[in-house]
């Protein structure tokens, strides 16, 4: 919005001199006079670099095989040294990486149809499809607004009317670690598994995500900390589940697998041509050799990338402290890896209120995540959906939450209009009109 499009003109305090005010009621500083025609924020921005595109470039004019290969071995070996685990597999995407991972501890553990996993309320779709697709039943708990992981007390309320619970499906959202030790507490005897999409580099008490359970996923979508475009990975340190995701990856065949595994399963498998044995059900997970050559160039620089995403996180932070009467504030912050900047409202009026000043501002906003889970249509399927008032927490972020983007390529001068926006509307509400 420009500001010929401003309806009101006031006196400014310095000498009388007018200038336009928005339409929503907050003076217009010096700088978003000259910025604001060209100004935006939008929720992602292509952080493809040249050097990234060097390497790509290179990569097509010289390369000799362009699907899985030396390539996607060489990215494999690379992040699993950076996150720190034994085993890392380079998948199509986070969400292929969900239903690989799984599809692996079902066939790991043996679970059964029907057996229960707990997953949360807010989350992206595929953490819980693949659940469903699998034939496992999801059991749903709230969130805890100040990680947007599972709410201690729901989950416990869970432990105590479910004896049966096999497998905890943790997220790490918007870069912010959950409290996986205290999940254990409560369901010690539980297989736990972590979707680290959003949260590449977050950390709990020292570790890094992605290592605090059985198996974990990663995605590298076009917004996220890093990218392959599209691309993810599967991770972990059980050599069998690893042996198992492998060959699942890959229709199931029995090349895929673990050499020392290979020569078993041609033994004792003598009738059938040993590079064309299936020995599980699987998939086409596969990625390709030029994602892999742009994830090898994009990992070089997401510890320092990631360093700015904190720098923003903290500085949104203390913007939104300074009107408690509007926003909560108290987000897990230690280790956080911020994937993006999370207004959580008092209410669902300045929520509404907010969201649509920002929006016409320029700002692009979102749901948190997909909102509460519980009121998409695609559980339809299911033959017992959950009563969404039955989660109170995630309920209040539903109507009550929206993100903005927040990436290292962010300008402190674009920051610095984005404080004036907050500002401009907070000083043009009273609270009570809010409520």
């Amino acid at each position: 919005m420009s500001t010929k499009d401003s309806k009101f003109i006031y006196e400014s305090p310095d000498g009388g001199k007018t200038v336009y005010k928005r339409e929503f009621g907050e003076p217009l500083s010096k700088r978003e006079l000259v910025n604001l025609e060209e100004f935006s924020w939008p929720l992602m921005k292509d952080c493809i670099t040249d050097e990234d595109k060097a390497a790509m470039i290179n990569f097509i004019k010289t390369a000799g095989r362009f699907t899985n290969g030396p390539k996607v071995k060489e990215f494999e070996k690379k992040w699993s040294e950076w996150l720190g685990c034994k085993y890392s597999l380079f998948v199509s995407s986070g969400s292929t990486a969900n239903t690989l991972l799984v599809a692996g501890i079902k066939e790991r553990h043996g679970l059964k149809k029907g057996d229960k996993v707990v997953v949360p309320c807010m989350t992206w779709v595929t953490n819980v499809s693949p659940v469903i697709q699998l034939g496992l039943t999801p059991i749903f708990c709230d969130v805890d607004p100040k990680t947007f992981s599972f709410d201690v007390e729901s989950l416990e309320k869970i432990a105590q009317e479910n004896s049966d619970i096999k497998a905890v499906f943790v997220s790490h959202l918007f870069g912010i670690s959950a409290d996986i030790d205290l999940y254990k507490k409560v369901l010690p005897n539980a297989i736990f598994i972590e979707d680290v999409c959003e949260s590449h580099g977050a950390t709990y008490k020292g570790r890094k995500c992605g290592t605090l359970s059985e198996g974990s996923t990663f995605s590298f979508y076009f917004g996220h900390h890093m990218t392959t475009v599209e691309g993810g990975f599967v991770c972990t340190d059980d050599k069998d589940l690893y042996n198992i995701m492998k060959m699942k990856r890959s229709h199931g065949m029995a090349r895929e697998a673990l050499p020392e595994m290979f020569e078993k399963y041609k033994e004792e498998n003598p009738q059938v041509h040993p590079s064309f044995m299936f020995m599980t059900d699987g998939y086409n997970l596969r990625s390709m050799e030029l994602n892999a050559v742009l994830g090898v160039s994009q990992l070089k620089h997401l510890d320092k990338n990631n360093d700015k995403r904190r720098e923003n996180f903290d500085r949104f932070i203390r913007m939104v402290e300074k009107y408690p009467s509007y926003f909560y504030s108290n987000y897990q912050v230690e280790g956080n890896s911020s994937f993006c900047l999370p207004f959580v409202c008092k209410n669902s009026k300045t929520k509404k209120s907010l969201e649509s000043y920002l929006q016409n501002s320029g700002v692009e906003t979102r749901p948190l995540c997909s909102g509460n889970l519980l009121r998409q249509p695609f559980l339809k399927s299911m033959n017992e959906i959950p009563n969404p008032s039955f989660y109170p927490k995630v309920e209040f972020l539903h109507e009550c939450g929206f993100f903005i983007g927040n990436n290292h390529m962010i300008t402190s001068e674009e920051f610095s209009i984005l404080e004036d926006l907050v500002r401009g509307w907070a000083h043009s509400k009273n609270p009570e009109e809010l409520t």
